[in-house]
């Protein structure tokens, strides 16, 4: 039986948030088995908590030179991951991305009647010709579909087409709108057919775990993942937590010692280690579930609390807002964290303050 301490301090363990790791940012995102990347900034922060001595160039070398991707995957959501991920995680992600399209949008109900066939034929053959904005797809296929929707006909196209969105989008200090290609264009070859789920579910576990069935199926998006659980579970450890539920696990996965001490982590908009769970208690208490999805700070390797960083001319601060009152010595150890992350995204700021809020 594992307590919520001890899972607590395994998925930290396994994120790499208890000590900074020496990886190299490629080694670190496969890993992670992906970072989530809506917001294009986030896999910097999360890589910066992570990893030693990083630094941005190290991310946005691996974008502009075609190492690293931003496309749709677990959840229908904008994933950062490395070249091989793309072509390793796309194809299991496809059933998920048709699910999210038909039945988890508006978009599939307004195409009704359309050749699907045929409006993917158009959006590769489209992509392949150059990348396209959404706005681009929206125009060329309107033309070729007039009556129907055209957001709908652009967006069974981003859900249902692998597409990989372009740099400079993802770069630090890179801004512009999503631009589309296929990967088969970017990258230089198509995409296998091998969707397979098991090799997915095992790195999971060893990134997240250990973890329920209803964990897997939340992070992932898929269904069924019961029969893909009784598949590997020759291969898999198992444990309980307090309440009795089964928890999956690789062999020889991380665990820490529950007393370990876990120093303040600054964590960006839609991390997964907040996400990746169906109970997320190991890491957010429920009372403080609405920290989910904005840039979080642990304390104790627990979400108490979220931050922001606002500019004024040469002068940043960084506001952080808690849940509850900090000891003097957290505060001091959230401030020296603080102070790192400041200088980490705007290191040309001649002023730099850290203020506090309830």
């Amino acid at each position: 039986m594992l307590s919520q301490r001890a899972l607590n301090r395994a998925l930290l363990e396994r994120q790499m948030l208890l000590r900074r790791t020496k990886l190299s940012a490629a080694k670190a995102i496969e890993g992670l088995v992906g970072m989530q990347a809506q917001v294009p900034s986030s896999p910097y922060v999360g890589l910066w908590s992570r990893l030693v001595d990083f630094h941005h160039d190290d991310l946005s070398r691996l974008i502009s030179s075609r190492r690293a991707v931003r496309m749709s995957l677990m959840r229908c959501t904008i994933h950062l991951v490395t070249a091989r991920d793309c072509y390793a995680l796309r194809p299991v992600m496809q059933p998920v991305l048709e699910r999210g399209l038909f039945v988890g949008s508006p978009f599939g109900r307004q195409i009704k009647g359309v050749d699907v066939a045929a409006l993917l034929a158009a959006g590769r053959a489209a992509l392949d010709e150059k990348p396209r904005t959404t706005a681009d797809m929206r125009k060329l296929l309107a033309n070729a579909w007039p009556g129907h929707d055209a957001n709908s006909l652009a967006y069974a196209v981003r859900y249902l087409l692998p597409m990989v969105q372009l740099p400079p989008r993802g770069l630090w200090g890179g801004h512009s709108a999503p631009i589309y290609s296929t990967p088969e264009t970017w990258l230089g070859r198509p995409l296998g057919s091998d969707a397979s789920p098991d090799a997915m579910v095992k790195r999971y576990l060893k990134a997240f775990g250990p973890a329920t069935i209803a964990d897997i199926q939340s992070w992932s998006g898929l269904t069924n993942v019961r029969l893909v659980v009784e598949r590997l579970r020759p291969r898999l450890r198992t444990f309980h937590d307090e309440k009795g539920r089964e928890l999956l696990d690789v062999p020889g996965g991380l665990f820490s010692d529950p007393d370990t001490d876990a120093p303040p982590r600054f964590l960006p908009d839609f991390d997964n280690a907040l996400l990746a769970h169906n109970d997320r208690s190991r890491i957010v208490a429920r009372e403080h579930r609405g920290l989910i999805g904005r840039p979080t700070l642990l304390v104790d390797g627990y979400a108490i609390g979220f931050w922001k960083v606002t500019k004024d001319k040469n002068t940043v601060t960084l506001v952080v807002e808690t849940y509850k009152p900090l000891s003097n010595q957290e505060m001091k150890s959230v401030e020296s964290e603080g102070d790192q992350l400041l200088d980490f995204i705007a290191a040309d700021a001649t002023t730099k303050n850290i203020r506090f809020a309830r």
